[in-house]
């Protein structure tokens, strides 16, 4: 797997944490600068971690999973990918029922993270069945995630709704098209 491909794999990974982002700067009380750093730290390491972990689970089936890897990887992908957009229609009204009265502690922030990279456990999984270098694409997972988030919080402010929304699609198109291409590579 290329870096082009990991980058993008990247940011379809951390759109959901972006969008979580948007909604707890939306939310936030003051201290936006706090609320930034705080979801880039949380949702990034997140995000870096859970691939990892999906990794060595996922390697452990290796021998069983060599010859339908392709398969894998696309219905994982393509699976999160219609997850997220699913997930895109309903985003509106979790911003609306929050309002503007949100305190960040530790305990949601964490609840948050581990609840956004979920994914990133499936993505492991299908990264060990290609036999991507995961040690490579966990890093640019997290550090993608973390400038997204960082940038999100502070667009939240002034955007809220309409980008977080926006950002779910694009991230579920991005998956389900890296998947596409996974599959297409190995069939083609």
């Amino acid at each position: 797997m290329d870096i082009y491909t990991m980058v993008l794999m990247g940011f379809g990974m951390a759109m959901d944490a972006f969008a979580v982002s948007v909604t707890n700067g939306l939310a936030a009380r003051g201290r936006m600068l706090r609320c930034a750093l705080l979801c880039s730290l949380y949702f990034g390491l997140a995000q870096m971690l859970m691939p990892l972990l999906g990794y060595f689970v996922g390697y452990g089936f290796s021998g069983y999973i060599q010859r339908f890897d392709h398969w894998v990887a696309l219905i994982l992908l393509c699976f999160l990918g219609v997850r997220m957009l699913r997930e895109a229609g309903q985003h509106g009204r979790q911003i609306t029922a929050v309002g503007r009265t949100l305190i960040l502690t530790s305990r949601l922030l964490l609840v948050q993270a581990v609840a956004t990279s979920v994914d990133a456990l499936a993505l492991g999984v299908s990264l060990s069945a290609i036999g991507a270098n995961i040690f490579l694409a966990a890093p640019i997972i997290g550090l993608t995630t973390f400038c997204c988030c960082f940038v999100g919080a502070f667009l939240g402010r002034r955007f809220g709704d309409l980008l977080g929304k926006f950002a779910e699609i694009a991230g579920g198109l991005i998956l389900a098209g890296i998947g596409l291409k996974i599959f297409l590579e190995h069939t083609v």
